[in-house]
């Protein structure tokens, strides 16, 4: 096929422990999905049935053993960090029942979801979308993605931060509002999930914003860490 400008490249994340790549496809973010961190931006953490935004598939940076470096980006006075348990999605379907949807998961990995804060609460507060504030390149960095036929679905894993070694975020996946499986069977009755989407869980209570030359730490236990530095 003959096309009219080259074509997008195709963004990838590591796979531990194998020499293939995960494809990314397009990212899904749920938003507001620990309680504790929906209080701290100003809202009702009940249980309200989830909201997603998206990411576009060059927001992906893998984060490999020697860890990443991703720029400050244009705009923003106050760069967020949110650290996420990620699932990334296997098997496509619509409609799919909870009780099937962990069957649909490839693995998970340790990712961040980088927020340009200042651009989302403005777009918040004027009833616009967050686009600008979330939806930017390089603002996912996420490291090996753990097949689930290897480490099975983690239901209880501490997950934490810290920048320039101080802790930052620090609670536990058990904390979901939404668990992965009620995420993935939500989102299947509005879009049909397809092989290579990546779904960002939602981040706890902590987030702050970085700096130029700061160096983060990202883990969930049995996923391992990511270190990942901001341009100086």
């Amino acid at each position: 096929m003959e096309y009219a400008v080259s074509p997008a490249p195709v963004y990838a994340l590591a796979v531990a422990g194998r020499s293939e790549q995960f494809p990314v496809n397009r990212i899904f973010c749920v938003g507001r999905n620990y309680a504790a961190h929906a209080r701290e931006m100003g809202k009702d953490p009940d249980r309200d049935p989830p909201f997603f935004f998206m990411k576009p598939a060059c927001a992906a940076m893998a984060v490999g053993a020697e860890g990443a470096t991703i720029p400050y980006p244009p705009m923003t006075a106050n760069f967020h960090h949110e650290i996420e348990l990620v699932a990334v999605i296997g098997k496509g379907g619509a409609n799919i029942p909870v009780e099937q949807a962990l069957e649909h998961v490839y693995g998970y990995a340790v990712g961040l979801d980088m927020t340009r804060r200042d651009l989302q609460l403005d777009a918040r507060d004027k009833g616009r979308p967050w686009e600008f504030g979330k939806s930017f390149a390089h603002s996912a960095p996420i490291g090996p993605v753990h097949r689930a036929a290897d480490i099975g679905h983690p239901q209880e894993a501490a997950i934490a931060l810290t920048v320039n070694g101080e802790a930052r975020q620090s609670s536990d996946i058990a904390k979901l509002i939404w668990s992965v499986a009620e995420s993935i069977a939500y989102l299947s009755q509005y879009e049909t999930i397809e092989p290579g989407d990546v779904i960002m869980t939602g981040t706890p209570e902590g987030v702050n914003a970085v700096k130029r030359g700061d160096e983060m730490r990202g883990s969930i236990a049995g996923l391992g860490e990511i270190v990942v530095k901001v341009a100086a």
